[in-house]
Parts: C-alpha cells; structure tokens; sequence
C-alpha cells in the first residue's frame, strides 16, 4: 500500500477484511470447478469460508477426497473437530524449523487473529453472533457502502469531480506487473523499427537546416544497427542559431508568464500521448532497461509541469510599499541559453534544463549529447508540436568540441546550463568567465558535474535491504547514472557476510540487449565507454582483489557490453576509489567504525549523493550531520531522485551548488531587479494609520 503510494498507483491489496474475505470465496469457487485438474487445500480458521468452501463442492458434486482442509495445530480446535465430523479431510500443521523465520510466522499469526477484524477473535474472545459472523462479505460490503453514502448526504460534502486541485504531482511510473504495460512496451518497440536510420537535420527557426556531415547514432545493445543519422552543426550554423535566438528574446521575454507556463504544460501533454514511442527510442538510442527508459520519460513530464507552477509562483512581483512610495522586487529572463545535455538521462536532464530556461523566459541553443542526438531531435519535435514559437529555441545536435566553445565563449551567450563530466564543466566555467569584447555582462554557468558516491553499511544494518540496495545503486543502468552508488563502505564486523551476499546478488543479474524485458543490465553507452571503463577494471585488479565480475559471453560482440564487476580490500585511496568510473564497477572498502567509514565516505573531492543503511537512531543523525554530500539517502538506494520530492544537485566538484526539479532552481535562471516609485504629488497627503 505505501509502495502504491509512493508510485502513484492503485492500490494492488485488499484494504478491507470483507473485500479480501469475498475474494477467499470467489477464487475457492475457481478451484473447486477445477478440481479435475488439482486438489484444493482451504487454510482457514475462517467458518464463513469454510461452510462456503463445503457449500460449493456439494453444489458441483465434487467428491469430499478430492479437497481438504489446513489448520493450525493448537488452534480452534472445536472448528477442526466439526469438520471432521461432517467426513471431510482436515491436515493440522505447525511451524518448525530456524527460529528468526519461526518467530516471524507467530508474529504474523498473532497479528491477524488478534486484529478488530479477525473470526477468531469476534468468534471465541467477543462473542459476536453467529447471524453476524456468517454473513456474506458482499452484503458487508454493501452495507459498508450504504452507510459511507449516508455519512456524505449528512455531512453536505461535496463530491468530487476530475483530478483533485492538489499542486504539483509526480508522473506514476509504468507497473510493469500489469499486462497492458508490457505489452505497450513491445509495441512500441516494434512501432519505431521503420523509422531507424532516418536522418534528422539541425532545426533553426523551426525550420530544418542541411549541415555539410551528419552523425550516426548507433543502437549500444547491437552496434551495427544505426538508430538514426544527425545533423552535425558547425560553427557558422551555431552562430546562426545564436543570432535566432537573440532575435527572438524580446518577444518571448515580455510573452505573459501564464503563457510560457501554459506552453510546457501543452509539451508534459504530448509527452504524455507519445510516452511509449519515446521509451522505445530511449531504450533504443541509450540502452536503458524498461523501468529506467519509463522512468525518463516520466522524470521529463515531472520537470515541465513543476517548472510551470514554480514559476508562476516566482513571477509575481513582491511589493515593499510605504506611504509615498512603491517598491516592486521581481526577476527577468538573462538572455541566450546554452544547453548543454548529458547522454545517460537523454530526454529528463535536456528537458529538464530547457524547460527551466524556456519558463522564465530565455530563449535556447539546444545542444544533445552526440551518443542521443535522436531522443533530443524527438523532443525538438515535441516542442514543436506543443506550439514553440520561431527561434525560441534552436536544435543543434553536433560534436561539443567543434561547437562547444563557439557557444560557450559568444559574447551574445548570457547562460550556459550543463550537465556531464568534471573535466568538461571545469572548462566550460573557464571559458564563460572571460568576458570577450562586445559582451556586456558576466555568463552565468550551471553545471553539475558527477560524483564518487559512497553507501555506508552500518554494523546492524537490515542486510537483506543493503545488498539489494547496493546492488541497484552500482548497477542499475550499468552505473551510468552521475548518482551511481560506487562505493560500499562496510563496518568491518559485517563485511565478510555483506561481501559474500552482495556477489550472490550480483550474480543474478541477467546481462541482456535493453530491449529484453527480462534485461537487469544492459550495454554501456558506447565503445569508448566500454573501453575506458574495461582498463579501469585493469587498474582495479592491480589496487585491490577482484572479488567477482560477469562474464557476458557472446554479447562482447554484439555490443559494448561490461559485467557488474566487485572489487574488495580496496584501499580508500585507490584509483578505483576515487576516481568516477560510470560504468557498473564497485569498490566495497572496510572500515573500522562508524566514524572511520564518515571519514572514508568523505574523502573525495566529490559531493553528490551518499547513502546509509542502519537501524540505530543515533548513528543516523550522526551520519546526516556528518556526511556531507548534495543528496542523502537513508536505507534506501542512492539514485532515482524524483521532481520536487528529492531537488537533486550537489558541491565541491559534483555542481555549483543549484537543485535540478527544487523551489530555488529557477532563480539561476533569471536576474532580480527592484523599481522604486515616488507617489507624492503636490497636493496629496497619504493615509496614515492612528498612532503613526
């Protein structure tokens, strides 16, 4: 139910006794017409489900050795004696076995019988009449529902209609539990096949613009596929776009507010209507796994309508007026944006930033990154569909060594919005502060830059949810997320029984092509990558011991795929354990305490997001004080930050210090200004309250 909650979804439990007492005999009626083909067993202490179990076998004629009855031994025993009596089979059972497993069955049975619902505390404890026990959980239900109605009438209360006004709310991630979803997916997938290998082309004044080379994105999961082939802009076309946008800022700068705010409203609509082709594409173009594409595309839903609220929030001038005077404080757009997007969170991050740019008014060179370059000419083409307006912004996929300096050093550039590696944002924060002739102002720069994030396992942690989430921290997208758990920092009291069951774990997960729904890890993003990340693997077996790695057999040549590698007794001042991989390789590090794993944890020149798994109160407000890092996560995983509920960002050398999808994220967008007024005028004398 709290899982449902948290996801959006329906409640997928019973969250009333007659509801699941109804169910009991509906699926016993499916059993007994089946009895050709399997001999039911009914566990309940239940009479009602008993009586009804037996009713229906006698009406269908089922033979009384063809099902039976399961109770529990020292339990209701006039029940099984009465049962036996009528001829019918009746298996007693007990627990037996460890003890911790033991002990949470009785719990568990003790907690049902015992609860204000329970037969055999209404039956034997309070003596409630057997008229009321042996009602028919659907009559319950309806006179449950009767009296809920009566209860509204009485109180006037009014009924609801549509979706309730209740602010910002995050988009529900696909249950893929469901059929339905899965099966959307696969048609999706099967739905963009034609379109692969199509040419996009750079798109200036939401018209297409023929550059002299383009790019091939080619499918990470099966490289010789080529997903599509991508304009490649030089540096006269980003000129061209520049000069585009800065025609276009003061149209869009004084457009109202409520129009700008409608406008990424109307692209979280599209969104919405192509959210399945564009997970396939994802899946496609980037090798992310079902949930994590799903995911994307939900987290780019999530970013245009919180920027939209947010920002009708911020454009409301704040007044500070005193007799004689007016006094307004409020905030305009800066000018030209750059956007400079990441490929591992392809539609989310580059809408994300655009989104937040377009809103408070700044018009947008869009730049994707080259590995994604068709998921960024797919939201090109949502913005359009959603009503973009000329030169607003300007679509220009290319290589960011050719045009990234002519962006980032034009002096008509007000802002520059990136997102990637330490040593590309360093760069581009170097190039924006010089101020070239012609620019009248200082380039504002919003990067964030990647971390070497650390999961502290306490002494007492739940073991069972430290590997699982470990594991999915390290791994999940192959570690490719800037969020990515690549650290374990593990107590040295537990570190051994940790280790043992986080190998096992990693063990299970199935190395896939993205496309395949049974995929836990995929490819990585491309052959550099794998590279990269394989002589890393290399450096690591020289630092520490190689504890475990995947070995993916055919797929090395199907594409640029790496095993979940674990690496242990690594030292904390390894490469391995300080350097940013982003790929699925995990240092796990032993420390000797508490204060010693703060220490370790905190040791690089990285401040992104940490993680903690403990059940001491004591030592996690410790750790919250202690571990300092932009995002903190506490028995749970350390990625998969949503919109408005976890503002994810961090300090030192993982960003600047600005929250993506938090209140304050906007105001990097935007300059305050403040407008005094004089109100006197000859004449006029102002209102003064008594006592002034």
């Amino acid at each position: 139910t709290v899982l449902a909650a948290q996801h959006g979804w329906p409640v997928p439990v019973w969250t009333q006794k007659w509801q699941s007492d109804a169910n009991y005999e509906k699926l016993s009626t499916f059993l007994l017409e089946n009895h050709a083909w399997l001999v039911p067993a009914f566990g309940s202490h239940n009479v009602r489900s008993i009586a009804h179990a037996m009713a229906v076998a006698e009406q269908l004629g089922v033979p009384p050795r063809r099902y039976e009855f399961q109770m529990l031994y020292g339990m209701a025993d006039p029940i099984k004696d009465a049962i036996r009596s009528l001829g019918h089979r009746v298996r007693v059972y007990t627990p037996y076995g460890e003890l911790l497993p033991g002990m949470a069955y009785l719990v568990r049975r003790l907690l049902e019988n015992t609860s204000n619902d329970s037969f055999l505390r209404q039956g034997f404890s309070e003596g409630v009449s057997e008229e009321l026990l042996l009602r028919n959980p659907e009559v319950v239900g309806e006179q449950r529902r009767k009296r809920q109605t009566m209860a509204v009438i009485t109180n006037n209360a009014p009924q609801a209609h549509g979706r309730p006004s209740v602010g910002f709310r995050n988009e529900p991630l696909a249950d893929f539990a469901r059929e339905e979803n899965r099966r959307a997916m696969s048609d999706a997938l099967q739905f963009i096949r034609p379109e692969l290998g199509k040419t996009y082309p750079v798109v200036i004044d939401n018209q297409p613009v023929q550059s002299p080379a383009a790019l091939d994105s080619l499918n990470p999961s099966h490289s010789s596929q080529v997903v599509g082939r991508v304009g490649r802009a030089t540096p006269e076309l980003a000129n061209q776009a520049v000069a585009s946008c800065l025609r276009a800022f003061d149209g869009w700068r004084d457009t109202p507010i409520e129009e700008r705010a409608a406008f990424l409203r109307r692209v979280a609509e599209v969104f919405r209507r192509r959210h399945w082709e564009l997970s396939a594409w994802i899946v496609t173009e980037t090798g992310k796994q079902w949930r994590e594409s799903d995911a994307d595309v939900a987290e780019a839903i999530d970013f245009c309508e919180y920027y939209a609220t947010e920002a009708e929030k911020l454009w409301h001038p704040q007044h500070r007026d005193v007799p004689g005077e007016e006094n307004a404080y409020f905030y305009e757009p800066r000018g030209v944006a750059v956007v400079i997007a990441p490929w591992n969170f392809p539609l989310a991050i580059l809408t994300g930033m655009t989104a937040a740019a377009l809103v408070t008014g700044n018009t947008v060179v869009m730049k994707p990154a080259e590995q994604s370059a068709v998921i960024g000419a797919k939201l090109m083409e949502v913005l359009i569909e959603a009503g973009l307006p000329t030169g607003v912004l300007n679509f220009l996929p290319g290589v960011g060594e050719e045009i990234g300096p002519v962006l980032t050093q034009h002096p008509d550039v007000a802002l520059i919005a990136f997102t990637g590696s330490l040593k590309v944002a360093l760069l581009i924060n170097e190039q924006a502060a010089k101020t070239p002739g012609g620019q009248n102002f200082v380039k504002k720069v919003i990067a964030e830059m990647g971390g070497k994030n650390a999961v502290i396992v306490d002494s007492d942690a739940d073991l069972d949810e430290a590997v699982r989430g470990v594991a999915d921290s390290a791994f999940g997208y192959q570690g490719q997320k800037c969020s990515a758990g690549s650290r374990a920092i593990v107590l040295e009291g537990i570190y051994d029984q940790f280790l043992n069951r986080l190998i096992e774990a990693t063990k299970s997960l199935a190395v896939k092509p993205a496309e395949d729904p049974g995929c836990a890890v995929g490819p990585v993003i491309d052959a550099e990558s794998r590279d990269r990340i394989l002589k890393a693997i290399e450096t690591g077996k020289a630092e520490a011991r190689l504890a475990y790695q995947t070995d993916v057999g055919p797929l090395v040549n199907e594409g640029y795929y790496v095993g979940p590698t674990v690496f242990a007794e690594v030292p904390e001042t390894a490469t391995i354990a300080q350097e940013e991989i982003f790929g699925p390789v995990l240092s796990v590090i032993k420390a000797k305490d508490l204060d010693d794993a703060l220490r370790i944890a905190n040791g690089t020149k990285y401040a992104l997001t940490g993680g903690v798994y403990s059940r001491s109160p004591d030592n996690l407000d410790k750790v919250k004080r202690r571990f300092r890092v932009g995002n903190l996560y506490v028995n749970r995983k350390c990625t998969g930050a949503l919109v408005d509920r976890q503002p994810f960002g961090g300090f030192k050398l993982s960003g600047i210090g600005s929250k993506a999808g938090g209140p304050d994220y906007l105001l990097q967008f935007v300059l305050p200004r403040t407008v005094t007024e004089n109100t006197m005028r000859r004449g006029f004398a102002p209102e003064v309250s008594e006592g002034e």
